[in-house]
């Protein structure tokens, strides 16, 4: 026996649609028990006439979002005529909204997918952090707003992530004694610069913690407390060069840092 078939009929992706009808259709069984076929940027109502035509031949039934009445009501009337289950899924809304908005609907297909200009910064900006997240590449210091600077495990990948969130382009530096931190870091503008202090007790918990997790004694020199006064010292160091502002994240969540961040940032730029 022959699956039965669902059309599923937009003047877009038909993702919304198709949406719609799987979640119809977890109602019963098995959803690989059905046949569904999109048929997408309907512009004209000679594709809407084929697939009429189809689903009369297999008996099939019809689910659509169309925002333009004349194609619209083409479809609903033309499948009524052949006696074709057809849903009309937004229509109806879109029709209350516009007798209790008192308001005409744009009528414009796919905008509920048409990608702004917010959108494409916070895409870039979480591509940037990643990109430049550890120091890996210094060319992104002079290309960032914000450049975290810091010792292992003050959360400067999170925050930069967090901050790319907020359409921010986020490099973070690690604080390292044994290396060099990139000349860029004393070339750029203080004031993008913030650094991340932790106190030794707070750190050499988070470490342990990270050592266990994987799978390694808590004896190694990254948790030891002689090794992280001599990164905090060395830190100290470089934030005093730079002459950026320092926060103290201890007891601070992800959030709460990247708040206080804001707030700096936006005091900077007033």
């Amino acid at each position: 026996m022959s699956k039965p078939i669902v059309y599923v009929v937009s003047d877009s992706v038909g993702e919304t649609a198709e949406l719609v009808v799987k979640a119809a259709l977890s109602q019963f069984n098995d959803q690989d028990e059905y046949d569904l076929r999109r048929v997408p940027y309907v512009e004209d109502v000679g594709i809407v006439k084929e697939t009429i035509e189809l689903a009369k031949q297999n008996q099939a039934i019809i689910g659509f979002t169309i925002v333009d009445p004349t194609i619209r009501n083409y479809l609903l009337t033309e499948a009524e005529k052949r006696r074709i289950e057809c849903i009309d899924i937004m229509g109806p809304m879109i029709d209350a909204m516009e007798r209790s908005f008192k308001q005409k609907p744009k009528l414009e297909a796919g905008l509920v997918h048409k990608l702004d200009e917010d959108y494409f910064k916070k895409v870039e900006a979480i591509e940037f952090a990643v990109r430049y997240d550890d120091g890996r590449d210094a060319r992104g210091i002079s290309k960032a707003d914000i450049i975290l600077i810091g010792i292992s495990r003050t959360s400067k990948t999170p925050l930069s992530q967090y901050l790319a969130h907020k359409r921010l382009k986020v490099a973070n530096v690690p604080i390292v004694p044994e290396v060099d931190p990139p000349a860029e870091l004393f070339r750029v503008n203080p004031n993008k610069c913030v650094g991340l202090r932790i106190s030794p007790e707070k750190l050499n918990d988070i470490r342990k913690e990270r050592l266990k997790a994987l799978g390694l004694g808590e004896a190694a020199s990254y948790a030891n407390m002689d090794r992280i006064h001599e990164e905090l010292d060395y830190f100290d160091q470089i934030v005093g060069r730079i002459g950026c502002q320092v926060i103290d994240v201890s007891n601070k969540a992800v959030e709460e840092t990247a708040n206080v961040i804001l707030n700096i940032r936006n005091r900077m730029y007033r």
